[in-house]
């Protein structure tokens, strides 16, 4: 078969996975009723094996070029799919449905794209130049609406059925502006992680109980 199927790439994988599965609650599968919370929680999911994915594939120290060229395109194919094409089902499954939805439906995925390939080529360029990790980052990367989005979410009771959807849009419009403007985005550290990991328990958690308490 075609392709790398080593552990190195494995969270890549059940990234984009959980993101398809999240797809299919958020468009009702099987005949069952639309389910954006548990396709909020398929973000989240993504957005948690995306975090480690690098890292780990960096731990096989015998990577063949091939292996870590790979290893990029995967990761941003899967990243459009999980952080991109996710969120703008997600608006779709809450109620954006009118004609005036969807550009910002459109919009979203697309400037997703645009900025994985845009860092794609800028990464390509830096490694050409030097060896160092990367520390910092142009424009807001596209795993950041694993953290936002479902915090958004969290309210959506809140915010009232009629209005949520309007509100959410108007969060995938800034966020989608937000991917493709250029401004320096410090690259976290371990330690910077941790804490979005502990952020997104605390997230599900609260998520978890407004659902229930309603």
């Amino acid at each position: 078969m075609i392709g790398y199927y080593n552990y190195t790439v494995i969270l890549t994988y059940l990234s984009l996975i959980s993101s398809v599965v999240g797809m299919f609650f958020a468009a009702g599968y099987s005949g069952m009723r639309p389910h954006p919370e548990y396709a909020i929680i398929c973000l989240m999911v993504s957005g948690l094996c995306d975090m480690f994915d690098g890292k780990v594939a960096r731990t096989k120290k015998d990577r063949t070029e091939s292996e870590k060229k790979f290893g990029i395109q995967i990761d941003s194919l899967c990243d459009a799919i999980c952080f991109g094409v996710l969120p703008a089902v997600i608006g779709y499954s809450i109620g954006m449905r009118d004609w005036c939805d969807l550009p910002i439906l459109v919009m979203f995925p697309l400037c997703a794209v645009i900025r994985l390939a845009y860092f794609n080529v800028a990464e390509e360029e830096r490694q050409k130049k030097t060896t160092e990790n990367r520390k910092v980052y142009e424009g807001l990367p596209v795993t950041s609406v694993a953290l936002i989005l479902p915090l958004l979410y969290s309210f959506h009771r809140d915010i009232g059925k009629d209005w949520f959807p309007e509100v959410y849009g108007g969060a995938l419009f800034v966020i989608a502006l937000a991917f493709i403007t250029r401004f320096k985005v410090k690259k976290p550290s371990m330690k910077t992680m941790l804490c979005f990991i502990g952020i997104g328990v605390l997230e599900l958690i609260w998520m978890l109980y407004k659902t229930k308490t309603r």
